[in-house]
């Protein structure tokens, strides 16, 4: 594409060039006439003079012809004379392009006409000549014969061709003067008018740093200075306006509520941090993803359709399985309507209030719990000392065996309220840990010993496989309690004959201790609430057993107070895999 100053400047060549030519024709055509006029005038005064000399010599007769043929070499013209009767008497015979008998017909017919301008044009166009003649007279004042000068127009085309070349020299000159003088003023012009053109592209590319010359003050001078205005101006809104998109989205992204936004098609364009890590999803791409294909959870989607189908607004509490917890959700979801009522999509807002429906579950469930786990021992406990009461005391054997119910029932009931208070004080105060540097495998071979009772009478095989030198740092004597849980609960699970297996092993940064058993395994369902308080899978066995169905949820709680994390997977009738990760430390920085 031809810059503009290109464009301007040939334009304005083209119209001096034209001008030029306009104007050196009309000088050519006015000087060609001028020197017409002034020949011709020349011409004639000369024919007058020389026919007056002619007469006052006393006429042709008299005349000496030789002094014509001086004349005619000064005067560089042709002289002819010719009586009455047309017929030549003297011909100086200056030029040779006109044969003697065309010149003698043109002198004849002179002489039979009077002296016409028409007449003559006409002859000057008929044969390139310019003739002037004149009668001449005698001493009587008689007419005598005729007069006739006559010259070539070749030489008046010399002098055209002279003229010409003066002009084409001063009108080249002139134009190379026009077009280094034009280009300067269209360079003063045309150069701001790029620059500004220059910046108003890197505006429109979003550069707001862009600035161009500020000139004198003239019209473009105006226009380098408003656009420099518009400029600053424009960087000042988009840093106004960064520093509130920088607001909103700091706001958006710590916000503890999670946020949704859809578009009208259902791809996702926007998800904050709170969203991601509550369905735990931080290393996945969401934005421009369909909203089936990026939330797992049909409870959430069935919302989100809902929103799409009535373009109302919807709340709903959900409860949705996330890994090991189960967590509540007030869910509202609301259209988006442009200002013409334009549909551009729905917005969905999750607040977390698995702490509030804890809280209050927690309220209705401990009375419940806590008095359905010490109906059985009270009921026992009671009914057997009214049988003592009855007279059983005298029965040696069965108040014996009395008692020793009574005992058992009662440790029960003190094991429950012992595991209540350290649960309580847990959740309310936090865990105290004392701290220290330890191997994995050392703490787990320590406590075998004190299983091998439970083992042989349900004849387990237990296998080890404890990797050395896993050294971490911790409460020795409350992961010693988690690990006894844990253990414990793969060996009660776990039919007679089975297999429970204890592994640990050092990953990256951490140490991973696997308990994993062939017993029944868990449901699917019931993975997420294992870690709640009073929660059995096998009801029955665990009271038994003589479990409250607090023992899980203060593993978590002390694993979570070391920093680290628990995880199961489990397989009905095919077995239960616990996983603890926590911190490795070096080798060097255990001993």
């Amino acid at each position: 594409m031809i810059k503009f100053r290109t464009r301007l400047i040939l334009a304005l060549i083209s119209l001096i060039v034209l001008v030029l030519a306009a104007l050196g024709i009309i000088l050519a055509q006015m000087f060609k006439g001028y020197y017409l006029s002034t020949f011709n005038e020349r011409l004639e005064k000369e024919t007058d003079i020389l026919a007056e000399q002619i007469s006052r010599e006393g006429g042709l007769t008299a005349f000496n012809t030789e002094l014509a043929k001086d004349w005619s070499e000064r005067l560089q013209v042709r002289i002819s004379l010719a009586d009455t009767s047309g017929k030549l008497i003297f011909d100086s015979g200056a030029f040779d392009n006109s044969t003697i008998s065309d010149h003698q017909k043109i002198v004849k017919q002179l002489a039979g006409i009077e002296h016409s301008s028409a007449y003559q044009e006409s002859l000057a166009n008929k044969f390139e000549e310019h003739y002037h003649w004149r009668i001449v007279k005698d001493k009587a004042g008689q007419p005598d014969g005729l007069l006739v000068l006559n010259t070539k127009v070749k030489e008046l085309n010399h002098i055209y061709q002279q003229i010409w070349l003066i002009l084409l020299f001063s009108l080249g000159v002139s134009l190379v003067l026009l077009t280094l003088f034009g280009t300067k003023i269209t360079n003063r012009y045309t150069r701001p008018i790029e620059s500004a053109t220059r910046v108003a592209i890197e505006l429109a590319k979003g550069n707001y740093r862009a600035r161009t010359y500020e000139m004198p003050p003239d019209e473009v001078g105006m226009l380098n200075t408003s656009i420099n205005i518009l400029a600053r101006n424009l960087q000042e809104m988009m840093q106004a306006q960064e520093v509130h998109q920088n607001r909103l989205s700091t706001l958006i992204e710590n916000i503890e509520s999670g946020l949704l936004l859809i578009d009208d098609r259902g791809f996702i364009i926007m998800v904050n941090k709170s969203f991601k890590n509550f369905f735990h999803l931080e290393n996945q791409r969401l934005i421009k993803k369909r909203y089936h294909e990026a939330i797992p959870h049909r409870e959430v989607i069935d919302v989100i359709e809902e929103v799409f189908m009535t373009e109302q607004n919807v709340r709903r509490q959900l409860l949705l399985p996330l890994r090991i917890e189960r967590k509540h959700f007030e869910v509202s979801g609301a259209p988006i309507i442009g200002t013409h009522d334009e549909w551009k999509g729905i917005l969905i807002v999750f607040h977390d209030i698995t702490g509030l429906k804890k809280l209050e579950q927690m309220r209705k469930d401990f009375v419940a719990n806590v008095s359905h786990e010490l109906k059985t021992p009270i009921t026992s406990i009671k009914g057997f000392t009214e049988t003592l009461l009855d007279g059983a005391l005298e029965d040696k054997e069965a108040l014996t065996m009395f008692l020793n119910i009574i005992l058992k029932e009662s440790e029960r009931m003190q094991t429950l309220v012992m595991d209540l208070l350290e649960l309580s004080k847990i959740e309310q105060k936090g865990i105290a840990l004392n701290m220290t540097r330890f191997a994995i495998d050392e703490i787990i071979e320590d406590m075998v010993p004190t299983l091998q009772n439970r083992l042989e009478n349900k004849r387990i095989d237990l296998l080890l496989h404890l990797e050395k030198e896993l050294w971490t740092e911790g409460d020795a004597d409350r992961l010693k309690q988690v690990f006894f849980n844990l253990m414990t609960n793969a060996i009660l699970y776990t039919q007679e004959g089975g297999r429970v297996e204890i592994r640990a092993f050092g990953q990256d940064e951490r140490v991973l201790v696997e308990v994993k058993d062939n017993g029944i395994g868990i449901a699917s369902d019931e993975l997420p609430r294992i870690f709640e308080r009073f929660y059995r899978v096998d009801k029955a066995r665990s009271r038994n057993s003589g479990g409250t169905g607090l023992g899980l949820a203060i593993v978590k709680h002390i694993i979570e107070a070391h920093d680290g994390e628990i995880f199961v997977e489990s397989k009905v009738n095919e077995g239960t895999t616990f996983t603890v990760c926590l911190k490795k430390l070096p080798a060097g920085e255990g001993k």
